[in-house]
């Protein structure tokens, strides 16, 4: 098994429980979650967002298990599982997924089994946040 195969189960980032965290977090390996954050978080490798986290953030990483309630988008590279006990209102895209009895994922889903599918759902939803994003400048009004 090559180093760059191999999975690390280190935890480089941890939001322990009664932690508060306003702002974009950018975690460059294992992120483990059992605070709350409002702002993106965008892991280079594993999420683990326990039962007691509270997000209202958009998730980016390779393989996120949610476990607590994530209000915002989820993007898992690899794989995406949802435990009994998660509430995930935003959408999701991922390679592959496990949803369990119970869980509730409130917006759209992909599930994208091959790379050709995965690149062009990933790009029509980063196109569609960009607009997104830009529109309020549209909507101001003149003064």
């Amino acid at each position: 098994m090559s180093v760059n195969k191999r999975e690390d189960f280190s935890i480089n980032t941890i939001i322990g429980p009664n932690t508060s965290v306003n702002g974009d977090i950018d975690s460059g390996g294992f992120t483990r979650v059992d605070g709350n954050i409002r702002g993106k978080l965008n892991a280079g490798g594993r999420v683990v967002i326990g039962e007691q986290a509270r997000m209202k953030s958009d998730v980016t990483g390779t393989s996120v298990t949610i476990g607590g309630v994530v209000i915002g988008n989820v993007i898992a590279s690899e794989r995406l599982i949802v435990l009994s006990t998660a509430l995930i209102m935003g959408d999701v895209i991922t390679r592959r997924i496990q949803a369990d009895e119970g869980c509730l994922i409130h917006g759209h889903v992909w599930v994208c089994p091959t790379g050709d599918i995965w690149e062009k759902v990933l790009a029509e939803y980063r196109d569609a946040q960009g607009l997104h994003s830009a529109l309020p400048a549209f909507t101001k009004p003149y003064g």
